[in-house]
């Protein structure tokens, strides 16, 4: 079964310092029918003007994804990490018994955008670590590249969770195959460009901040149709 849920239906929440599309109940946005989608928690779309940013706050017992888009995010903990991290790059913070972070925009010109993905993590009150990794365009181009995984799959990020997260970047009609299986979910998030997603039930085009919620057995087709350019999308496999 494939849900498609599009752009427009996220709720957007625009403050002057921050632009946010929620794909999920998170802040402001409060929709028990929409709380979560197996074990994912959060999925927002967010946009931080230059020299703004989240001050420290604290985290329990999160597994939370950061990937940037564009620009450039600034991370600091109390674990004592501290990082610029360029676009390209996917952050993993386990949250665990508690961890106090904070995330700011260092530009004094230009916005960076973010998705972050919170997902709940498979054991309870560990102790709490971060990790980034930097994942060249090439490495992603026409492939599904595993970049975190509950598994520790060589080369990805870890997180306490039995969820593995790809990126991809697909040429104009260029098409993946991807065979889900009948216990698990999928979560396919279109970052930019324009893709068509088709297995039994059908076939459907996604918008950039469209997303796909699979559930059930499907052999997936993921194709990009755009004339003017590649797509780059998110896929998600869950329990």
């Amino acid at each position: 079964m494939i849900k498609v849920v599009t752009s427009a239906e996220r709720h957007t929440s625009n403050r002057e310092w921050i632009h946010s599309e929620f794909s999920f109940s998170f802040a402001d946005y409060d929709d028990p029918s929409n709380a979560h989608f197996g074990a994912l928690l959060a999925h927002n779309d967010n946009e931080l003007k230059p020299g703004q940013g989240m001050h420290e706050h604290p985290h329990h017992d999160l597994e939370i994804i950061t990937y940037v888009v564009s620009g450039v995010l600034k991370h600091q903990d109390d674990l004592g990490n501290h990082a610029d991290i360029q676009a390209g790059t996917v952050q993993v913070m386990s949250a665990g018994t508690g961890v106090n972070h904070s995330e700011t925009n260092p530009s004094e010109s230009d916005n960076v955008r973010f998705l972050q993905i919170w997902l709940l993590p498979s054991t309870p009150g560990l102790a709490p670590k971060w990790d980034a990794k930097f994942f060249p365009r090439e490495f992603k181009g026409n492939t599904l590249l595993p970049v975190v995984s509950g598994s520790g799959e060589e080369g990805t990020l870890k997180v306490n969770e039995d969820a593995t997260l790809y990126l991809s970047v697909l040429d104009t009609n260029r098409e993946l195959h991807y065979a889900q299986k009948e216990d698990r979910r999928t979560h396919i998030f279109l970052i930019s460009g324009d893709a068509e997603i088709s297995c039994s039930d059908g076939t459907f085009q996604l918008k950039p901040g469209d997303a796909a919620r699979i559930r059930k057995g499907c052999d997936l087709t993921i194709k990009s149709i755009g004339s003017e350019g590649e797509a780059e999308l998110i896929l998600i496999d869950l329990p």
